[in-house]
């Protein structure tokens, strides 16, 4: 994973060549660790480099936690399941177990919202958050993934958790074209579970101007658990389970001296077909919710998501070099129907039905700069602005009536980050940032079962905010290198839900403190130790927000915001052992702690729910190159058992954790490859972490038990 070699850095690169000298730059947040790499068949070592700080920047220069997942752990992980949520876990353990469902609500980093993003376009929906962020594109489309972890502001908005960059595939310097089918499914009944799915690609290079084409198309059937008995349905929040996704990606790109320009469209659409209806479980008597056939009213869940992004990069531009973006991203998620209690309003009827349908325009320009050895000097400075502007509104779909009233942000941002090597052994760094936003909400009318619909006077309140960060790494010895580093990251509450809760009147959008930014604080300290066998890294970290969000449920199960005080802390420890050329094992492990303000006394009291924390987790991997041919990964997730108690000390929730082992099998011949992926190999029977900490008995799913996966790559 994030310790192999990568023997082309221009291939980590997405618009230029590596022509920056070694000491590259972050923008803003200076960032991720380790430089943990293994060496090559040739004893060749070549530096990784991050291009999600916005310049290429290698990871043994900068002073905190990265994980950079290439192509090889992505078709590992995709040859298991496909699911993006899944595949983090499995490489992060400081990522929250995935729902295995179409939301992605509650799976945290660092006990924090992640900020998600295709080739630095923002894909999250900060203003009205739907927790469909895991759900924007295929992973087939994607090259690699940068995981950030800790609030920055490295992208602005956002990024209270981390960043996580989903990296597109480039076009290939010859033309060639790709095939792959697959077929996954279960023991239990394979006509029910059995799916497939396929994907076309082609790519190649014509003179100056390359091109990648790709489409994609998946049905999946239903999942069962280590019983046999069908897994709950979650028709409210979406499931991928009994749906169909499909995905066209194309990118294209003009070069010219040391210039290039570059277009990226990417469609994605996953629908679920609304044939099977969830059957309510029992928790006090641990009875999981399953599913039976039959018709769900409305229209289909799903995620509807349109991307393009253009792209101009200039290495020679006066002394610098510059990257320019401009993006538009439209997001459509609709959720399932039911008579909640929330939808009802007599001037619809008695025990009206509805649905909800979150939309979400988001356009953008970032501009980068940078320039190495000012003056002759170790120093050097990035610097540049950023502007996004996002239009938001929740509309129940059935009805025509807006749940969120149309909300208009826009931020506008400029950030230096310098960059000083003059001191043997020792780089330090230190940027500032400063943000300008602006809301703009009309006066709008809550539900009526907000206490029979309040008025709120519209208005347009501004925040501004500026954000420091310092780090600094010390080489202490070839094999040894310390690092330390403070950030500040810069994010939004959920505003659609604060908003359309309101349920108290005489209240003005321009003076609410719901709708005040939250700021988190994040410091980190780490030590790593590489001697080219064994690489390992330690690090310690703490994010604190004044003021921050916990989402807490109704009746319904519908949440609403509480602005509170939050506390987190955890340890985060990676180790990788070249066993003998062939064999590979690897140990990651994190344990993270939060609390919050339940008394608004100035001091934290109360543990986190499992909507932000994980439970403590350890992730071990072998991975055997048997032949050219023949490679094999195995791999363990255990997580073990958490308690979470309130104010008074008393235990409110408990986990009970579970272990899983996967195993993923790759043969290749020729122009061909064939994958096997084993599931839960041993058929472990558990409940999810989510439907222990958060479920209800509508919601009380269990995990999925024993599944494969076979894919067939043709190249040709």
């Amino acid at each position: 994973m994030v310790y192999r070699t990568v023997n082309n850095t221009k291939s980590l690169a997405f618009t230029q060549p590596s022509t920056r000298k070694q000491l590259a730059l972050a923008v803003f947040l200076t960032l991720p660790g380790s430089a943990l790499l293994a060496q090559d068949n040739n004893d060749a070592m070549e530096e990784i480099v991050v291009t999600t700080t916005r310049t290429n920047t290698p990871l043994s220069q900068i002073p905190n936690t990265v994980t950079l997942i290439d192509q090889q752990d992505l078709d590992q992980q995709i040859g298991i399941n496909n699911d993006l949520s899944t595949l983090l876990g499995n490489l992060i353990p400081s990522f929250s177990p995935s729902r295995q469902k179409m939301t992605s609500y509650g799976e945290s980093l660092r006990g924090r919202d992640p900020l998600y993003m295709v080739d630095g376009v923002p894909q999250s929906n900060p203003l009205r958050d739907g927790s469909r962020d895991g759900h924007t594109i295929d992973p087939l489309m994607l090259e690699r993934i940068e995981v950030i972890h800790g609030a920055n502001a490295i992208h602005g908005l956002g990024a209270s958790g981390g960043i996580i960059n989903l990296i597109t595939r480039r076009p290939a310097d010859n033309w060639q074209q790709s095939l792959r089918v697959e077929s996954f499914g279960q023991e239990e009944d394979l006509g029910e579970s059995l799916g497939y799915g396929s994907n076309y690609s082609l790519s190649g290079r014509t003179g100056d101007i390359d091109l990648l084409a790709s489409f994609s198309y998946r049905a999946t059937g239903i999942s069962y658990d280590a019983n046999g008995q069908i897994i709950g349905f979650d028709n409210a929040q979406g499931d991928t389970m009994d749906a169909d996704t499909r995905n066209l990606f194309l990118k294209s790109g003009y070069e010219w001296d040391d210039q290039r320009i570059e277009l990226t469209l990417n469609d994605f659409n996953l629908e679920g077909n609304s044939d099977w209806v969830a059957v309510n479980g029992d928790i006090a008597n641990g009875i999981p919710t399953t599913a039976t056939p039959g018709s769900i009213p409305g229209e289909p869940v799903s995620n509807d998501i349109t991307m393009v992004a253009l792209n101009y990069s200039n290495d020679e531009f006066f002394g610098h070099e510059l990257r320019l973006q401009g993006y538009d991203q439209s997001f459509a998620g609709t959720y399932g129907g039911g008579n909640f209690g929330t939808f009802q309003d007599p001037a619809f009827g008695s025990n009206v039905f509805d649905q909800s349908q979150n939309n979400s325009d988001k356009r953008g320009v970032k501009l980068t700069l940078a320039l190495d050895e000012i003056g002759g000097l170790p120093l050097g400075i990035v610097y540049g602005a950023d502007y996004i502007s996002d239009e938001t509104f929740q509309q129940l779909v059935l009805t025509g009536r807006n749940w969120v009233p149309e909300t208009n942000y826009e931020n506008f941002s400029y950030f230096a980050q310098a960059d000083y090597s003059g001191i043997e052994s020792l780089t330090v760094t230190a940027g500032i940032r400063h943000e300008r936003s602006a809301l703009e909400v009309n006066d709008f009318t809550t539900l009526y079962s907000y206490n029979g619909g309040q008025f709120v006077e519209g208005g347009d309140p501004e925040f501004s905010e500026t954000l420091g960060n310092i780090g600094a790494t010390y080489n202490v010895s070839e094999t040894w290198r310390l690092f330390a580093n403070y950030s500040e990251g810069f994010s939004m509450p959920d505003v659609g839900r604060v908003l359309r809760g309101i349920n108290i009147p005489d209240q003005n959008v321009a003076t609410f403190l719901n709708l005040e930014p939250i700021i988190t604080e994040n410091t980190e300290l780490g030590i790593e130790f590489d001697n080219r066998v064994v690489s390992a890294q330690l690090s310690y970290y703490t994010s604190d927000s004044d003021l921050g969000q916990r989402l807490q449920a109704n009746a319904d199960s519908i949440y609403s915001v509480q602005r509170e005080m939050t506390e987190i802390d955890g340890i985060e420890f990676r180790a990788q052992w070249q066993a003998s050329d062939s064999d590979l094992l690897s140990l990651r492990y994190a344990h993270t702690d939060g609390q919050y303000d339940s008394d608004d006394s100035g001091s934290v009291d109360t543990d986190l729910s499992g909507a932000n924390m994980s439970p403590t987790r350890l992730n071990l991997s072998w991975e055997r190159q048997w032949n050219n041919a023949l490679l094999s990964r195995l791999q363990v997730n255990v997580l073990q058992d958490r308690d979470f108690s309130n104010a008074a000390g008393i235990t409110t929730t408990s986990f009970d954790g579970y272990t899983t082992v996967d195993l993923y099998g790759e043969y290749t011949f020729g122009a061909s490859a064939v994958r096997l992926g084993l599931q839960n190999l041993t058929n472990t029977d558990y409940f999810t972490y989510y439907s222990q900490t958060l479920g209800n008995n509508g919601r009380n799913f269990k995990g999925i038990g024993r599944s494969f996966s076979l894919a067939y790559n043709l190249h040709f």
